[in-house]
């Protein structure tokens, strides 16, 4: 049994954290996917999901979106939650094709899983895949921030499915630049291909941070979520590809305005509906290894 899952039910974890829907509430509705078993964090089963539960009885549990765990897990991940699986959301990481058979299973057993993630390029193959999945399960391609990249973003829209974006990693070299994010970004918006965004995504606002958790770790200039909601807000709504780029790039916090009825960044302004909207359209979710560091540093700029 899960340590500390009997206090976590005692909370109530079927009622949702009742908050007012502010601009800043709608748009952290569900945004982040708790990635804890990966880098950086790469902690162990017992410990993600014990996360996972304290997380979701939190004040923050409505930011809190799926538990992602790869497939060949999901035995381990069953023994070790046991009765309390249904407390949990799941997205299912794929390495290869051959486990959509397993998926189906999985599902046909109770696993409570809403949304599979996978590598892929080729349309062919994108094809493919997209026929075998369980109709219930949203599905997200996940392409590299490059021209080749970009390509793939169409068969992805053709089958109906997501595409998934990778911002950053361990090291300095798996950062995407700026020109290149804000093209992806611009061709998703022209498709209004719904995408998700992973790695590198721990803080709101741009800028230079360790990108492990260990003592001699490497530092590069990290994405903020901030910037790319709102650059993704620019050009889902129509504005200039000029102002998503500068967005992307912002490292002043003090440049964003968080009120009750809107956020604004310079002089782009978008209400709550807009952000409800770019949220269940647009942007539909950040993968994070961490789920307090994003929840921590938006309470110190005061935007919660």
């Amino acid at each position: 049994m899960l340590a500390g899952i009997e206090e976590a039910l005692q909370a109530d974890l079927s009622v949702e954290v009742q908050k007012e829907m502010t601009a800043i509430n709608s748009l952290l509705a569900g945004l982040f996917d708790y990635a804890g078993l990966y880098p950086p964090a790469s902690l162990g089963l017992r410990s993600a999901a014990n996360n996972y539960v304290e997380y979701v009885r939190s004040v923050q549990a409505s930011s809190l979106g799926r538990f992602i765990i790869n497939i060949d897990r999901l035995d381990e991940f069953r023994s070790t939650v046991g009765e309390y699986l249904g407390q949990f959301r799941i997205s299912v990481v794929l390495t290869d094709p051959a486990g959509l058979d397993v998926l189906a299973k999985e599902i046909r057993r109770g696993m409570p899983i809403e949304t599979v993630e996978m590598k892929c390029t080729r349309p062919e193959e994108i094809e493919e895949i997209a026929r075998r999945i369980p109709q219930q399960l949203a599905a997200y391609f996940e392409v590299p921030i490059n021209a080749e990249g970009r390509v793939a973003l169409s068969s992805i829209a053709r089958v109906g499915a997501r595409a998934k974006i990778r911002m950053g990693g361990i090291s300095p070299e798996a950062i995407p630049q700026v020109p290149e994010v804000a093209q992806t970004l611009a061709v998703l918006a022209e498709l209004r291909l719904p995408f998700k965004a992973t790695a590198g995504l721990h803080h709101p606002v741009r800028s230079s941070r360790a990108l492990t958790y260990k003592p001699q770790s490497p530092k590069g200039t990290m994405h903020g979520f901030m910037n790319l909601c709102c650059a993704a807000a620019v050009l889902y709504f129509g504005g200039k590809a000029g102002d998503a780029e500068k967005l992307l790039h912002e490292e002043d916090a003090t440049t964003w305005q968080v009120s009750t009825d809107a956020i604004q960044w310079r002089h782009l302004k978008w209400r709550t509906d807009q952000l409800a909207e770019l949220r269940r359209d647009f942007v539909h979710s950040i993968g994070s290894c961490s789920f307090v560091e994003p929840m921590h540093d938006l309470e110190s700029l005061g935007w919660l």
